[in-house]
């Protein structure tokens, strides 16, 4: 603080002021600006109205605790406040979560015998009745700028714009735009936003052609607007329309991509934004982490996570748990508790994110002592916590645990359980055997059970070659999804299982008949940043002849030490030669076999497979970690198997 230069030779008084306000200005701590105010008052200063607006603004704009409470003290400490300073005021209420606080305010001021309401004034109270649902009070006000002579003021018409289109009266606030004579960029702009708001983007998209100028505001909201509407390809012509773009721009394409799970593409105009040197901001960063922990792309997301670091930006609550979500999706749990445990306060969703992220790892004893402790930390859990408990018990077979924890939703913590936790425990019970337990909780359930149960306890019969089950539950899940191609390919798994392999002809022609195609299996492997897909027998890698070679090494190795291919989960009616050349080029293992091609010995590679991985492949990865001396984490769509020294995290239990 500047304090001793004021103080030893007192300047002239003006001086003093333009001192006062740079102070006010460049202070950043709560504790200067009290020092400030002490300041005022000692030097008789505490009158000056035009000082003391600045400094109540400064300190309601803080984000210090009391902050808002101070400045209220400050402003009614004031024995004559003018207009100025009463908008001051106004404006701060208007920007606070103490919004409705700002009509008595008004009133107070409307009441000052001394004071003439201005159009700042009645804009500042109009946005505020609009933002806080005043319905009854809108109207009064409005008639209140009508007598007093502002019915063509453009700060009245423009607030009157966006209370009545936040009242849901969009046509008024239409008529009100269309009835200004000279009607200016931010009163268009805030109709555009608030058609956006309400979903009206057909409605926004006509007012946007109709405007004979547009801004970098302009464009953004309709990006934006389309973006939130699920609408990618419009939003990402307008975004290549647009000759400017900022960090709003870039940050609402790249998460309208993340949203869809176009996560290549969100990663992809992450790095275009970078090369254009636009500067990504926290809203940006959480998508770019989403996008990264889709694919797996761990690389990319420890480069986000260094870029925040060295640009020192905040790790608050939401770009935390958005980095213990990335970390643990891409197979690094290890880095994802590091982050989880360097957070400096955790809310429900960043213990969420860590149990089932543990969970999903097949750490189920860590994940539940977790719960244990956020529960002693006096951390409420929500709905979404329990489907990361109740993972865990189903990843570690604890049957009983899982059913009292289920039970503890409702009776001990009031949550109703959803369809996704009775999901949960279908799962618990279906892969410990209990078929007729789970088909007794489907039919207890209190709504209608969705495809996602049907398909689970489906997943279930096939583990235990269950047919009559099997059928029962087809019948339902093909009435819920008659397209999906992966409901027949789980039946037709479980009937070439049984060696009946009529009724497998049979789920095959009727999938020719309805035009279904077998979704491929896929895995992928991020090497230096980039992320290399393969299908099964896949040769349209620039590296395939070497991968091939490489392949035919690991699996001459990998039978020399005693592995045996799995030649009876191959389901198709093949002779054992067949069987065993299907098995060696599933995309796993080409995967793998390009990970030990491309990485240092030793190093650890990541995989992500699209569907379960197979048992066959499962098995071959055991063996190669233990021969190659390599940790393998594989993420399949149920869960992570981390494969070290020849065994599995899994404990074979998937």
């Amino acid at each position: 603080m500047r304090f001793k230069s004021i103080l030893v030779q007192p300047p002239p008084r003006k001086t003093v002021e333009q001192k006062l306000m740079s102070l006010i200005q460049d202070s950043t701590k709560f504790c200067h600006l009290l020092q400030i105010h002490a300041f005022l008052v000692k030097s008789s200063l505490d009158q000056n109205n035009f000082l003391l607006a600045k400094l109540l603004n400064r300190i309601v704009t803080s984000s210090a605790l009391y902050g808002f409470s101070y400045a209220r003290s400050l402003f009614e400490s004031v024995s004559s406040p003018d207009a100025f300073l009463w908008n001051t005021m106004l404006r701060a209420y208007l920007h606070s979560c103490n919004i409705q606080e700002a009509l008595p305010v008004f009133l107070q001021m409307h009441i000052h015998g001394a004071l003439i309401l201005d159009s700042f004034s009645l804009s500042i109270v109009l946005q505020a009745c609009g933002r806080s649902a005043e319905y009854q009070n809108g109207p009064t006000i409005h008639a209140l700028a009508l007598k007093l002579g502002f019915n063509s003021d453009l700060f009245v018409q423009t607030a009157l714009i966006e209370m009545y289109a936040k009242f849901g009266y969009l046509d008024t606030a239409q008529k009100i735009l269309y009835g200004m004579k000279n009607p200016d960029l931010v009163a268009y702009n805030v109709l555009l936003a608030e058609y956006v708001r309400a979903g009206e983007i057909t409605s926004a998209h006509s007012l946007f052609d109709k405007m004979t100028e547009r801004d970098l505001v302009s464009w953004n909201t309709m990006i934006h607007g389309y973006a939130s509407v699920g609408d990618v390809g419009t939003a990402k012509k307008l975004f290549d329309q647009c000759s400017e773009k900022d960090f709003v721009s870039w940050s609402s394409m790249i998460s309208a991509y993340a949203k869809i799970r176009q996560s290549s593409e969100a990663l992809r105009l992450f790095h275009e934004m970078q090369l254009a040197k636009v500067v990504p901001d926290k809203v940006t960063m959480v998508s770019v982490l989403s996008a990264c922990g889709d694919v797996g792309a761990l690389g990319m997301g420890k480069t986000v996570h260094e870029y925040i670091e060295r640009n020192k930006i905040e790790i608050d609550l939401k770009l935390g748990t958005s980095l213990v979500d990335m970390y643990a999706k891409c197979g690094d749990i290890d880095s994802s508790m590091r982050v989880f445990n360097r957070m400096a306060k955790r809310d429900v969703l960043a213990w969420s994110a860590m149990i089932i992220g543990l969970a999903n790892h097949g750490l189920g004893d860590v994940a539940l002592g977790h719960f244990s402790q956020m529960i002693s930390d006096e951390i409420r859990p929500n709905d979404i916590t329990f489907i990361g408990v109740l993972s865990a018990c189903s990843h570690f077979g604890l049957i009983d645990r899982g059913r009292a924890y289920f039970a503890s939703m409702h009776n001990v913590f009031g949550i109703t359980p959803k369809i996704e936790h009775f999901g949960c425990m279908v799962d618990i019970l279906g892969r410990a055997g209990l078929l007729e337990e789970a088909r007794e909780l489907i039919g207890s359930m209190p709504f209608k059970p969705d495809a996602i149960i049907w398909r689970t306890f489906l997943a279930a019969c096939k583990i235990y070659k269950n047919v009559e089950l099997a059928e029962e539950a087809t019948v339902k899940l093909l009435e819920l999804e008659p397209h999906e191609d992966g409901n027949y390919v789980l039946l037709s798994n479980i009937y070439s299982q049984s060696k009946k392999w009529d009724k497998v002809v049979t789920v095959r022609r009727m999938m020719r008949n309805l035009c279904i195609e077998k979704v491929p299996g896929s895995s992928s492997i991020e090497v230096n940043n980039e992320v290399h897909e393969f299908v099964s027998c896949d040769r349209s890698h620039p590296k395939s002849e070497e991968i091939y070679q490489m392949l035919v090494e690991i699996v001459d190795r990998l039978k020399l030490d005693g592995y045996k291919p799995l030649i009876e989960s191959v389901l198709q009616d093949f002779d054992e030669r067949q069987k065993e050349n299907a098995l060696a080029y599933h995309s796993e293992k080409l995967a793998v076999a390009f990970g030990i091609l491309s990485s240092i010995p030793g190093s650890t590679i990541r995989i992500v497979k699209n569907l379960r991985v197979c048992d066959d492949c499962h098995l071959a990865i055991k063996f190669i970690s233990r021969i190659y001396n390599r940790k393998i984490i594989v993420r399949d769509r149920n869960r992570f198997h981390h494969f070290i020294g020849g065994s599995c995290s899994c404990k074979d239990y998937w």
